[in-house]
């Protein structure tokens, strides 16, 4: 894992998050610059920069985040809630560790931004 990512530094325990869910592949946690009344973060342990970063190797991780998501969201009460994922800088991702958000608790807008 990069030395410099902040994810990674939260999955080595380096940073302090607010854990809902971890296993050996995936760590949930609430985002700490909420977008939504509900935003919560799932990520891969594996290091990976984002979507355009995984290969065929990591589709079964890929899928263990929508399956915790969706798992998260309905501990959380929020029935209706947008996974999303950003694929870059002009997409609005900030941080270089593919993640998943999850967010509701409000009316969703489409289009999204």
């Amino acid at each position: 894992m990069p030395d410099n990512c902040l994810f990674c530094k939260i999955i080595r325990g380096e940073i302090p998050a607010s854990k809902l869910y971890e296993d050996d592949d995936v760590l949930a946690f609430r985002d700490i610059a909420p977008q939504a009344p509900v935003h919560i973060l799932v990520i891969p342990k594996k290091h990976l920069s984002g979507p355009v970063a995984v290969t065929e190797e990591d589709e079964r991780v890929v899928g263990k985040l929508m399956r915790v998501g969706n798992e998260i969201a309905r501990k959380e009460g929020i029935p209706h809630y947008r996974l999303v994922f950003n694929n870059g800088a002009q997409a609005g991702q900030t941080v270089f560790h593919l993640h998943m958000h999850i967010l509701g608790g409000r009316h969703m807008a489409w289009p999204p931004g």
